[in-house]
């Protein structure tokens, strides 16, 4: 599972000029999730990306996570973060989860960062969407549940 994370003044997703989802001040999480990931990969990623301290403190140093400042955070479905670049010019999807994989997968880390009492929007699975963002910071992280980066 890999995850672009960034800290957000704020975030909307529209779907055909109709908002379906937008936060205040969080994080906005694109996530992508790989043919093989498993409840161990999911589990791995919710905390990491709930418990990261990259929101200011008193003193502004980056010392508080998301669940730490109660922030909200926007969840979108992006299996182009497993695009693969190394060959040609055109993007290989194959380490992609399928929709029958990817879905109910994406459908768990979503009620997995609810149950986490995270104030939660998301995108909707397999849509084209538009997502729009102030980056706070700007703060970009970038996540992979094996560790490659």
């Amino acid at each position: 599972m890999r995850a672009v994370v960034q800290r957000v003044r704020h975030a909307s997703v529209r779907i055909d000029n109709n908002t379906t989802g937008q936060i205040s001040h969080g994080l906005v999480v694109l996530l992508g999730i790989r043919t093989d990931d498993t409840t161990r990969n999911l589990q791995w990623m919710a905390d990491k990306i709930v418990n990261l301290r990259i929101f200011e403190d008193d003193e502004g140093k980056m010392n508080r996570s998301l669940a730490d400042i109660n922030a909200e955070m926007l969840i979108v479905s992006q299996f182009t973060l497993y695009g693969d670049c190394r060959k040609g010019r055109r993007p290989g999807y194959s380490s992609a989860a399928p929709q029958e994989i990817a879905e109910p997968i994406y459908d768990r880390f979503i009620e997995e960062i609810k149950s986490r009492g995270i104030k939660t929007a998301t995108g909707t699975f397999r849509a084209m969407m538009e997502i729009e963002l102030v980056n706070d910071g700007p703060v970009t992280l970038l996540l992979d549940s094996e560790k490659n980066f």
